[in-house]
């Protein structure tokens, strides 16, 4: 991101004196000589693709390696989508005209071939486009086929990594709870924190069992019942609340006293309990942590609060993903409190099954994580699946 933002800034300085040098051209009595473009220079060995449009969506330049990506012959002044039969790249250059404002967009290109009977692979693209003067759009391309490829094949080892650990550990916590009962006192606070560990490996291996239906396309099932909200965040509060005493850390809740939804009562109370234990653990001590609950209509809104140091600008569109580690400047004070990666992964699965949404900001008061979720009060296709 660095590499891509500092050729935005050359592209600009570059541009500005090429328009500049183009006015001196138009009222000079002599033609200035035919020079190399430095600008072109640079794009044209940058390790990433870049096009360029006019006004009109002509293409103005490109570099090699969209013509490599795209498998296209550059024609200077045709149309774009002549070239291209790509709906999303036309629609990121329209917004960034439109907008004026730079934009992101990641889509799968399926490219056309002119031989109906030879058929081209699929090509995932990144665009990152900046407007330029003049009505001109400037088009960054990267190719991410070898990072979804590399996404995909993490995403089956670790369920079948999954499949292979469920009934070791499913085992080892039958015997866990034998031993519980058949061992001497002194033994069984060891026995105790066994189970605890046993039970969270068990957790993560349910996490990465239903995150591996998602990828495969098999939605996971919904056990629907009226849920009375409050009450709900109240024991997993109970639940979180030898973590917080530690730390004498409270809870502020501002909302009704009594709020029913409809949804999946145990993936509703792990959403709430990843959430509220995030918030602990990144927490100072002394604090307290917020959430507010607000019924608009037919949705509730509720956002969730600390008073720790926040995300960083770079980790925030990345901490929905699973297995993403907080950066150094959120990382947790309490050193044994080390985390798979896995649990806001698992809150956007569970709000993303309920039809809502998720949001993560850092608070403009508290300077805190800020985690918001609108869900509605009542589920569409109010039916087990």
């Amino acid at each position: 991101m660095a590499f891509i933002l500092g050729l935005l800034l050359g592209i600009g300085l570059v541009w500005g004196w090429q328009r500049y040098r183009e006015g001196l051209a138009a009222d000079a009595t002599i033609p200035l000589p035919r020079e190399f473009n430095p600008w072109q220079y640079v794009l044209q060995c940058a390790p990433i693709g870049y096009l360029q449009v006019d006004r009109e969506n002509r293409l103005y330049w490109a570099n090699p390696l969209v013509a490599k990506l795209l498998g296209i012959t550059p024609v200077p002044s045709r149309l774009l989508l002549q070239l291209v039969r790509s709906y999303e790249l036309d629609q990121i250059i329209q917004e960034t005209r439109t907008e004026q404002a730079t934009k992101e967009k990641s889509w799968v290109y399926h490219p056309v071939s002119a031989d109906p009977l030879q058929s081209q692979p699929s090509l995932h693209l990144r665009a990152f486009s900046i407007p330029l003067n003049q009505g001109h759009v400037g088009v960054f391309l990267e190719d991410r086929c070898e990072a979804v490829q590399l996404s995909e094949q993490r995403d089956r080892w670790t369920a079948d990594v999954a499949h292979e650990l469920k009934t070791p550990l499913t085992s080892m916590r039958l015997v866990v709870e034998t031993l519980q009962d058949r061992s001497p006192p002194d033994i069984r606070p060891w026995l105790d924190r066994l189970l605890r560990e046993v039970i969270r490996l068990s957790n993560i291996v349910e996490d990465l069992l239903d995150l591996g239906q998602q990828d495969m396309g098999k939605e996971p099932s919904l056990t629907l019942t009226d849920i009375d909200l409050p009450r709900l965040i109240q024991r997993v509060w109970q639940t979180l609340e030898p973590l917080a005493n530690r730390k004498q850390i409270d809870l502020l809740y501002q909302g009704p006293d009594r709020l029913i939804i409809n949804g999946d009562e145990a993936r509703l109370h792990r959403l709430f309990l990843n959430l509220l234990d995030n918030a602990i653990k990144f927490s100072p001590p002394f604090q307290r942590v917020r959430l507010e609950v607000l019924c608009q209509e037919e949705q509730v809104t509720i956002d969730v609060i600390d008073y720790g140091s926040g995300f960083s600008e770079a980790s925030l569109p990345f901490v929905f993903d699973r297995f993403y580690r907080a950066d150094p400047s959120r990382s947790r004070p309490d050193a044994g409190a080390g985390g798979s990666g896995l649990g806001l992964a698992i809150v956007r699965q569970s709000v993303l099954l309920h039809h809502g949404t998720i949001k993560a900001a850092n608070h403009p008061e508290t300077l805190g994580a800020w985690i918001r979720i609108t869900l509605p009060l009542r589920q569409l296709n109010n039916v087990d699946h």
